[in-house]
């Protein structure tokens, strides 16, 4: 039996073995082909109940089955998953251009578009509908029968080259070690990261320390080692991810995407790739995430120049460093905060045990949303790492199941993130709540000490759980408006205004206690984190906009010209370097965000969420900031809505106004 294809709740993850993919997967679409067909064959005139809804739900078996496989593929994967995974991918682009270039389900669709005026429709059956005409219209229903050859052909290609450049970057950050075995040049680390480097040796009987590319080990190396050779060592190994002259590679394949995706919007009547993507943002068109961008940079760059130079001069005095290099930007700047606000992130991190930040999410979570987290152990995992939560309101209602996994593991990918098992929907008259889960990569405890984050971490954590709202309290009839399925430049909105609770006194007092005395952190320290909050703002303002217009470059232009990713990248980011460029280092290479994940031509939306963060904080500070008022706004017009209106409407209905950018420009202190 496999377990895939009979019905269950949460993911049966304990009796699925690597076999049963394959056949549930093949399985799966041919159940969903069967649920289309049968649209299509329905002979009573198309209505929006037997056609739009029908549609809607159908293929649901097989986004259950592949949300499974596809979340495994990034946190617990291996090489037979990976190989897995470059034979379906295939046939999910392929089924998924059945339903698009499906003529006769398209005709219903249309007809149902086209008659719209005289349907009695809600807010959110008006978006389904548009949604959906517009899923067919832009994906090439009303292209010729060879178009439509071509663009499957195009489709295919993509799924396996995003698929591959994934695997060529997981294996490029695992292939790296770097193994330490004199004190000297360990001088300048502190002794939690000492002690999980030593772990590591441990683990694969050596003596020492071992290093790698994965975020607890590569970000606190380079932010505290004294030896600058070995910093510079890691920096070039981290810059050089599959930029190397070996099967991991990834420079065709980079060149491969963005001329396919060139061809792919051409084909469909587009510009390029950013004008087919952005139409269904926010921002519109290429044109408005470029003037935005450079508007941010106007009033960033001054300030950036000046930071940078600053920093400089300090390295200058303390370690007669006369030019500044990648490798040591981190490092004297973390001297810098200590010795501007005496603030040191080893001091910090005590107070934030991983447990205690979790309780207090939770209880942020309670106070704003009436939502209750029970630890429960009959839930079935993927590892014995992740963590199972029951969440219900105050009332005793089941909301969601919640699913946590904290530390970095072989088979997962860096970084952070929230994926979901099971979207919510109303069907039936019944609301089939979401299973929603988080996924994080932080410094496991060792034998004297738990889990201690430093304060980037903690705000990871808000970020990640800010997603995860979304997730657990959509309320909307149909899954494919549900949780986060909203404009890609507004999803960030949730996740990034839940990081601002991070620095207020009222909330850090709730789950700042010192892991061994349980002293509430000293409000000395908070004061230090609110003003060193907007320390080098300018700097990172300019780095993460240097990301954007470099995703903007690949795709808002023709790229079919472009041979060499490195000088491609050199123009791009001209307006915004302020390092010496390192000649054996891409960025694109290692892109993950833009060619792997759902970010290309999407990455300005972490800025352009800013904007809104910034103005909807604002909002809570005005009123509390854990006031109900605002937060029943907030749940009831963002976080339950999903993507059932456009967003502006949303927002404005939250807001009472249009966001403007001077609460972020305020909160960075760049004005």
């Amino acid at each position: 039996m496999n377990p895939l294809l009979q019905d269950f709740n949460t993911a049966p993850f304990s009796k699925i073995e690597t076999k049963h993919y394959k056949p549930a997967i093949k399985k799966s679409i041919e159940i969903a082909k069967a649920e289309i067909d049968a649209i299509v064959q329905n002979t009573d005139a198309p209505t929006f109940e037997n056609t739009t809804v029908a549609l809607d739900f159908s293929g649901d078996k097989l986004s259950r089955i592949t949300s499974i496989f596809f979340n495994l593929n990034s946190a617990e994967t291996n090489d037979e998953i990976q190989k897995i995974a470059q034979e379906v991918s295939p046939w999910l682009s392929e089924f998924s251009n059945d339903i698009t270039l499906n003529e006769e389900l398209f005709k219903r669709v249309k007809s149902v578009f086209d008659d719209k005026e005289n349907l009695d429709l809600t807010p959110e059956q008006k978006t389904l509908l548009d949604k959906q005409y517009k899923g067919f219209a832009r994906n090439g229903a009303n292209l010729n029968d060879a178009d439509k050859t071509k663009l499957r052909e195009i489709d295919a290609k993509l799924s396996k080259l995003s698929l591959q450049f994934g695997e060529n970057v997981l294996a490029e950050t695992n292939a790296f070690e770097m193994h330490l075995t004199n004190e000297e040049d360990v001088a300048g680390l502190p002794e939690s990261v000492k002690e999980a480097a030593s772990q590591q040796a441990k683990e694969q009987d050596k003596e020492g320390y071992i290093f790698t590319l994965q975020y607890p080990s590569y970000i606190p190396f380079l932010t505290y080692a004294d030896n600058r050779e070995l910093r510079k060592e890691m920096a070039i190994a981290a810059g050089k991810k599959a930029f190397q002259d070996n099967k991991f590679n990834n420079e065709k394949i980079v060149l491969e995407i963005v001329n396919l995706r060139q061809q792919r919007a051409n084909l469909l009547g587009y510009k390029t790739h950013a004008h087919f993507v952005l139409e269904e943002r926010m921002a519109i068109s290429p044109e408005k995430v470029i003037d935005f961008s450079n508007n941010l940079l106007t009033k960033a760059k001054p300030a950036a120049k000046k930071e940078f130079e600053n920093l400089e001069k300090f390295a200058k005095n303390l370690d007669g460093i006369d030019q500044l290099q990648k490798w040591d930007g981190a490092y004297y700047s973390e001297k810098l905060k200590k010795e501007l606000f005496d603030l040191d992130q080893e001091i910090l991190k005590p107070y934030f045990k991983l447990e205690n930040v979790i309780d207090g999410v939770f209880e942020i979570a309670n106070r704003l949303y009436d939502l209750n987290f029970k630890e429960v152990f009959n839930i079935d995992k993927y590892h014995e790492d992740v963590k199972t939560y029951n969440v219900t309101d105050n009332k005793g209602n089941f909301i969601s199941v919640f699913y946590a996994d904290y530390h970095p593991r072989k088979g997962k990918r860096n970084g952070a993130w929230m994926t979901s098992y099971k979207s919510q929907y109303i069907k039936n008259g019944v609301n089939e709540r979401p299973h929603v889960s988080i996924v994080c990569n932080f410094t496991k405890p060792t034998a004297t000490k738990p889990s201690l984050l430093t304060f980037n971490e903690v705000t990871t954590l808000f970020h990640e759980f800010g997603h995860a709202l979304h997730g657990m309290l959509a309320n909307t009839t149909y899954n494919s408006l549900s949780g986060t399925s909203v404009s890609w430049d507004f999803v960030e909105l949730p996740s990034q205004v839940l990081e601002n609770w991070c620095y207020e006194k009222e909330a850090l007092k709730l789950f700042a206690k010192h892991y061994e005395t349980g002293e509430i952190i000293p409000m000395k320290y908070v004061e230090k984190i609110k003003e060193s909050a907007s320390f080098h703002e300018g700097m990172q303002t300019l780095r993460q906009l240097s990301f954007g217009l470099l995703d903007m470059k690949w795709h808002s232009e023709n790229p079919s010209a472009i041979k060499s990713i490195k000088e491609f990248e050199n123009i791009a980011f001209g307006d915004t370097k302020l390092y010496p460029d390192v000649l054996d280092n891409a960025m694109s290479t290692s892109f993950s965000h833009i060619f792997q994940g759902g970010y290309a031509a999407g990455y300005y939306s972490y800025k352009w969420a800013e904007v809104l963060d910034a103005d909807a904080f604002e909002y809570f500070l005005e009123k509390g900031i854990f006031s109900k008022e605002v937060a029943t706004k907030f749940k009831e017009n963002i976080l339950s809505k999903g993507g059932t209106e456009k967003p502006m409407e949303l927002y404005k209905r939250f807001r009472g106004k249009e966001p403007k950018p001077d609460a972020l420009l305020k909160r960075a202190g760049l004005v």
